[in-house]
């Protein structure tokens, strides 16, 4: 019988982060190390998929942002209406992973989409006109170019998706 998927905020008591492994170094020590901590100050939220209550499938985090104006495409500017405010409100997606042991099951699509629909329900008490993310390589990047992301022209590594992309994926 396939496990029955949960979504809920980490917890260091209940989740086992010790054996915790992606494959991407950075991104296991964030969460084996520094996402407690963050949590704590209130500088991400993290958010682990479970089958069981204790093994972390994988974990995203989201916090608050903002994107220059200059930043974003003419094209973008002028497609969204957006205002000509120097800053623009968004949502960071900081990190992604899932664990070696779930890969192929689709958990990357599944937690990408429970990141997305979470930004977009936020969106709606607390302003973000985009969700950010910063691919840490070429791998991360072509994934979320598969779900509509966008490349920030002056940052490459740097994408974006608009609130109203996602609120259309969401209507459907």
């Amino acid at each position: 019988m396939p496990p029955k998927w949960i979504f809920e905020p980490l917890d260091k008591a209940r989740h086992n982060r010790a054996v915790f492994s992606c494959g991407k170094e950075p991104l296991d020590r964030y969460l084996q190390q520094q996402a407690n901590q963050d949590l704590q100050k209130k500088v991400a939220a993290v958010m682990v998929l479970t089958p069981d209550g204790t093994t972390i499938a994988g974990y995203y985090t989201l916090s608050q942002y903002s994107i220059e104006l200059g930043a974003l495409p003419q094209t973008i500017l002028k497609k969204l209406k957006l205002p000509r405010y120097p800053e623009l409100p968004a949502t960071l997606l900081g990190r992604l992973a899932v664990s070696s042991r779930f890969r192929g099951q689709g958990i990357g699509e599944l937690l990408l989409m429970e990141a997305l629909k979470r930004s977009l329900d936020q969106s709606r008490s607390i302003a973000s006109m985009a969700v950010v993310v910063d691919a840490k390589d070429e791998e991360a990047k072509a994934f979320y170019v598969r779900y509509g992301f966008i490349e920030l022209p002056d940052y490459p590594d740097r994408l974006f998706l608009p609130m109203k992309t996602i609120q259309q994926m969401f209507e459907l």
